[in-house]
């Protein structure tokens, strides 16, 4: 493996403990995703990655060798953070130059990789202007343009777009992702944000509160969460969630019971138990369909996104959001009955909260 970490800890001075036994392989090449909540670890992870901060305890290791007590610059690794980090009095062209500039490269040498560099990011004609006169997105691609241009073999991204604006995220995930397959280069990248996770990673890491929750593909984490934060954190909107006690192979959705015993062979196993019942708003359909709960709620609000509505809707005290095509949008306030197909309900044990 080029890049592994084993039982990694971050403990700061005052106690708080902010990685718990962070494990984790990376394959030479790859492009992997820390995702989750704000204060869940992953920054602090990439940063001890980066040498920014100590690793309490545990092993770091590149290529197989030990680097723990390595220097950022020893370790070989480019960082692009949040905020850009560009000097302002200087042009693009002298901030992407900057690290091979201070190394002393010459300057021919300069020249041929700053030109390369600007090409692949589409900022030749942007390389006498001074970061004043660049939009966001363009400054970002400095930013990035600058880590580039250092050809090491490992690139930490922390939270690169959270300062653009919506149209400009899809743009710069794009080019981000394009970047990756120029290069080769192995990515780390932290983002809040499950759409940026499940559209650039070879594999994704969910956190919370410091430790990893699943690690795996983004057809994985979806499809598979190991547990509620993770079917709920991936998705958009969430999955929907119902609490209950199975009792006679059944489970109350607000004034009716959800009758789960064509599909969950083992609910027998499960009689008495406390759970929780998951299923995408996504994966419903308004017309009958074989293999599915009948759901019966009325619609509280519509909203039209497009080529699909967002319906939410409520059984006695239970509440959760479909998510339809906007040609099937029902009315407001109208009684509805939607299905939710045996093999899209998940089931989770109560305590736990693990997949069951």
């Amino acid at each position: 493996m080029y890049i592994t970490l084993k039982d990694i800890n971050k403990i700061y001075p005052n106690g708080f403990h902010a990685v718990h036994n962070f494990n984790l392989e990376i394959e030479k090449g790859e492009f992997v995703v820390f995702v989750g909540p704000s204060g869940c670890g992953k920054s602090t992870t990439l940063r001890m990655i980066a040498g920014l901060e100590n690793i309490s305890s545990g092993e770091f290791l590149i290529n197989g060798k030990r680097a723990n007590e390595k220097s950022p610059r020893e370790r070989e690794v480019a960082m692009v953070f949040q905020s850009y980090a560009l000097y302002p009095q200087m042009t693009v062209y002298d901030n992407i130059a900057f690290g091979l500039t201070l190394q002393g490269v010459d300057e021919d040498v300069i020249e041929e990789r700053v030109q390369k560099t600007a090409k692949i990011l589409g900022l030749t004609e942007y390389l006498d202007r001074l970061p004043r006169a660049l939009s966001g997105g363009q400054r970002q691609r400095v930013a990035i343009g600058r880590a580039l241009i250092r050809k090491v073999g490992i690139f930490l991204m922390d939270e690169p777009l959270s300062n653009l604006d919506a149209k400009q995220r899809v743009t710069m995930r794009g080019e981000i992702a394009q970047i990756h397959r120029e290069t080769g280069a192995t990515t780390i990248y932290v983002t809040h944000d499950q759409t940026e996770a499940m559209t650039l990673a070879d594999r994704i890491v969910v956190m919370k509160d410091g430790y990893i929750q699943q690690t795996g593909t983004p057809y994985d984490l979806y499809f598979k969460p190991a547990n509620v934060f993770v079917a709920g954190f991936i998705g958009e909107p969430p999955m929907n969630f119902v609490r209950g006690k199975i009792t006679d192979g059944k489970i109350a959705f607000g004034d009716q019971m959800l009758d789960l015993r064509a599909a969950r062979p083992d609910i027998a196993a499960l009689e008495g138990r406390e759970i929780v019942l998951g299923f995408r708003p996504e994966a419903v359909a308004l017309e009958e369909q074989e293999n599915a709960c009948p759901v019966t709620c009325r619609v509280e609000l519509t909203e039209m996104l497009g080529d699909n509505t967002n319906v939410y809707i409520t059984s006695g005290e239970q509440q959760a959001i479909l998510k339809v095509d906007s040609h099937d949008t029902p009315e407001t306030d109208t009684e509805i009955t939607f299905f939710v197909p045996y093999e899209s309900i998940y089931l989770f044990d109560g305590e736990t909260e693990n997949v069951i």
